[in-house]
């Protein structure tokens, strides 16, 4: 587990990167309005639409440990060639390819761990690859900013240049350590001992028989099913709170020198930055280890999303930014705790090949909310001057998937 939340740590720190980017340098320099910023920090999602379901299939057959290693290799090596892009062109390209990259990646960390956690576990197992999140969120806008600060004029780049070029160096390190660390299935842990091995394997293999025998959900059936189709429209609402925060909470903490008259440096704006996800990854691991004993699973999803829902309009109609921060950080805990109970609903009644493809469908269109978020917020705050109108829909979206939760509750009805 601490492996895999450090694979996850420097994963998002790529994918999010950019939203420290704009506001310190890369905006002025590429000439980039916050309607394409936004189109830029969503395209990458695009490319996860590409590859998103074949990808995961691929890792079903092929096995964690080789295509894990393979996403890796080739996502490192587009995050670096980050810095040297020459405008809003290249921008987009690179953007779009990094998601190609990427594809596979988080949908084969979920089912991963369905090859490793019993029902009873999943979901505070989850909450523990998931914390990577909030923690690279907030550590990386201290890691960010100091490499900007401090990278400006090395290699004769600028700061934002410096920062891309680093941080995409540690995931083809990595790749390196998977290809030769990491265990496919609990059968080949020879850090097991032979009961061990045994225990485990009986237990997630009755389970997989239990889940078949009342559902048996065919791969298609997985694919295709209306559940599978609501199911990832609640995770689009989740998602769009994710990446709406993690796009633009740098940019809107900028703002508060408009808005309040606060004089923030770039590493100041960082550490305000990391304040919602360090509560939010605490928050998270309880909450998800309350759903995890009182097995239940609807309302531990569909609460946080509304009170974040909530929280996050009315931030910027506050009269200071304490105030304004307190509401941003109740989205925040809102959406960090929705997350890894949210991956428990679809392996209550999805196993084997319906799993992958039924897990990796759901994040595929549920991460459209990645490009849907910046690229909506961005434009709306070109169109009316201010975040307010952008936060209003991420509130209404997230209400709308709260709704969404209850109304399917945990799993379908058994035959």
């Amino acid at each position: 587990m601490p492996f895999l939340c450090l694979l996850y740590f420097v994963n998002y720190l790529d994918r999010v990167n950019i939203g420290f980017a704009g506001p310190n340098g890369m905006n002025d320099e590429l000439g980039l309005t916050a309607t394409a910023f936004g189109f830029a920090s969503g395209v990458f999602f695009l490319g996860y639409l590409v590859l998103e379901v074949p990808s995961n299939l691929a890792l079903h057959r092929f096995g964690a440990r080789k295509w894990l290693a393979r996403i890796m290799i080739t996502w490192g090596a587009v995050a670096t060639a980050m810095a040297f892009v020459s405008g809003p062109v290249s921008l987009v390209v690179l953007r779009f390819l990094l998601g190609v990259a990427e594809a596979g990646f988080f949908p084969g960390i979920i089912l991963y761990l369905t090859y490793w956690f019993p029902a009873a576990q999943r979901a505070k197992a989850v909450a523990m690859f998931m914390a990577a999140v909030p923690i690279s969120s907030a550590i990386g806008a201290m890691v960010s900013s100091a490499l900007i600060s401090a990278g400006h004029g090395v290699f004769g780049l600028s700061g934002w240049r410096f920062m891309f070029l680093v941080e995409g160096v540690p995931a083809m390190l990595l790749a390196v350590v998977t290809w030769f660390y990491l265990t496919d299935r609990p059968e080949q842990a020879k850090w097991l001992s032979v009961p061990e091995r045994e225990w485990l394997a009986g237990q997630l293999a009755a389970e997989r028989t239990e889940t078949e025998s009342k559902h048996g959900w065919p791969l298609r059936k997985a694919l295709t099913h209306p559940r599978i189709l609501a199911l990832a429209f609640v995770y689009f609402g989740i998602a769009y709170g994710l990446y709406a925060l993690g796009f633009f909470l740098p940019t809107i903490i900028e703002g508060f020198e408009q808005s309040y008259g606060t004089e923030l440096s770039t590493m100041e704006n960082g550490l305000i930055t990391a304040i919602p996800y360090v509560i939010g990854a605490v928050v998270m691991i309880f909450w998800a280890a309350h759903g995890d004993r009182t097995r239940e699973r609807t309302w531990h999803v569909a609460l946080p999303m509304l009170i974040g829902g909530i929280a996050i309009p009315i931030a910027l109609y506050l009269s200071n930014p304490y105030l304004a921060m307190a509401a941003m950080t109740v989205c925040a805990v809102g959406v960090c705790a929705a997350l890894p109970t949210f991956w428990a609903l679809p392996s209550n009644f999805l196993a084997g090949a319906a799993a992958a493809g039924g897990i990796a469908m759901i994040n595929t269109l549920g991460n459209i909310s990645g490009f849907a978020a910046p690229y909506i917020t961005g434009s709306l705050a070109d169109i009316t001057g201010s975040q307010r109108t952008g936060l209003w829909v991420v509130g209404l979206v997230m209400i709308a998937a709260a709704g969404t939760v209850l109304a399917l509750r945990a799993k379908p009805r058994e035959p």
